[in-house]
């Protein structure tokens, strides 16, 4: 067991390691945020501005519009197995086998919320017919923005070519 000598050595050894820990943060705070204002605390000047030729402050960039059918024309069926991989946890490629989300069987052309015996939310009837590439594009780049309510938690695949090479691998799946 413990004397009274080695526990005060101890207790003193946490007290002062907690006092180091207090005094290291105060210090950073003080050193990489500017003293007593802080980080994002009054004025600040920004020091240089670089002035570009024919351009405002408030001019946004026009975002560059993409022919999405153009992409999913050179898009790799085999690339988009790959990243199928990111939806088999939710969803199965055989015809009437459903899982968390429906079957993907023939889902390109298939028209919305036609498997029988899954449960849809209604948010995505209210957005098109069918799932042409374009829809699905759409609902695969963000699902909860194309189709609001939908019970799909999937925050979406960003790039575009991912997208393309997923539906083309998906238009040889029984289709």
């Amino acid at each position: 067991m413990f004397d009274t000598m080695t526990f005060t050595k101890i207790l003193g050894a946490l007290c002062g390691s907690l006092l180091i820990f207090l005094l290291g943060n105060w210090a950073s705070e003080l050193i990489y945020h500017g003293g007593e204002g802080g980080h994002g605390k009054g004025e600040h000047k920004q020091a240089y501005v670089i002035e570009v030729e024919g351009a405002s402050e408030t001019e946004e960039v026009a975002e560059e519009e993409v022919d999405f059918m153009a992409i999913l024309a050179s898009a790799d069926a085999g690339k988009g197995e790959k990243v199928f991989s990111k939806c088999k946890a939710c969803h199965k490629l055989e015809d009437g086998a459903n899982a968390t989300g429906p079957h993907l069987y023939g889902i390109v052309g298939r028209t919305i919320s036609a498997v029988d015996g899954f449960g849809y939310s209604g948010a995505l009837v209210t957005q098109a017919d069918a799932w042409s590439p374009e829809a699905l594009n759409g609902f695969l780049e963000n699902p909860k923005g194309w189709a609001p309510g939908t019970k799909m938690s999937f925050a979406g695949l960003r790039k575009i070519s991912d997208r393309a090479n997923l539906i083309a691998y998906l238009q040889t799946i029984g289709g």
